[in-house]
C-alpha cells in the first residue's frame, strides 16, 4: 500500500469521528443529553488519533520528504495544511477545556466543534485531492517505499497500530450507540 493510501484511510477514521463530533454539537445545540462519555471522548480521539497519529507522521516525515522533492512549505500546500494543524489543535484545546468544566461549557465546547469540522473537512479534502496528488508525482516509487518503511517504524515505536485499532472500535461502537439513540 502506497503512503499517501495509509493516510487516506486515516482521513476516513477521521472523518467518522467528525461525524460523531457533529451530532455531539447538535445535540447539545437542541439541549439534548448526550451519550455518558462522548463529549469527551470526541476531542480525545482528535488529540491522539488525527493529531498524535496522524499529523505527525505528516509534519516528521511526509511534508519534509515532499519539500526536498520541490513541493514549497512557504506559500504553497504544505505551509497551509501545518497552519491547519495548528487552528485545529487550538479547537481540539477548547473542547477538552469545555469539558473538563462542571458542568461542561457547552457553549465552548459546541463554538470549538463548530470551527473544527468545517476546518477539518476542509483539511482533508485538500490533502485527498490536492497535495496527495502532488506527493505521487513527486515521490518516486523508492521514495515511497522509503516513507512506508519510516511510517511502519515510527508505528511500531509509538504503538500506533493499537491506537488505530483502539479508535476505529471506539468510532464504530459510539457510531452504533448514537444510531440506537436515533430509533
Amino acid at each position: 500500500m502506497k503512503t499517501v493510501d495509509r493516510l487516506i484511510n486515516e482521513h476516513d477514521l477521521i472523518e467518522r469521528g467528525i461525524s460523531l463530533l457533529e451530532q455531539v454539537a447538535t445535540l447539545m445545540e437542541a439541549g439534548q443529553d448526550v451519550p455518558d462519555g462522548l463529549a469527551a471522548w470526541a476531542p480525545e480521539f482528535f488529540r491522539q488519533f488525527a493529531d498524535n497519529c496522524h499529523h505527525a507522521k505528516e509534519e516528521d516525515l511526509f511534508f519534509p520528504l515532499l519539500k526536498s522533492r520541490g513541493i514549497p512549505e512557504e506559500g504553497g500546500p504544505i505551509g497551509v495544511m501545518l497552519h491547519e494543524h495548528i487552528v485545529s489543535r487550538d479547537c481540539v484545546r477548547r473542547m477538552r477545556e469545555a469539558v473538563g468544566q462542571n458542568p461542561i461549557d457547552s457553549a465552548k465546547y459546541v463554538a470549538a466543534a463548530r470551527e473544527y469540522i468545517p476546518l477539518l473537512r476542509q483539511h482533508i479534502f485538500k490533502e485527498n485531492n490536492v497535495l496527495f496528488k502532488m506527493a505521487e508525482n513527486v515521490l518516486s516509487e523508492s521514495d515511497d517505499a522509503d516513507l512506508n518503511d519510516q511510517f511502519t517504524e515510527v508505528e511500531q515505536q509509538r504503538n500506533l497500530a493499537a491506537m488505530h485499532k483502539e479508535y476505529a472500535s471506539g468510532v464504530s461502537q459510539w457510531e452504533e450507540r448514537l444510531r440506537q439513540l436515533a430509533k
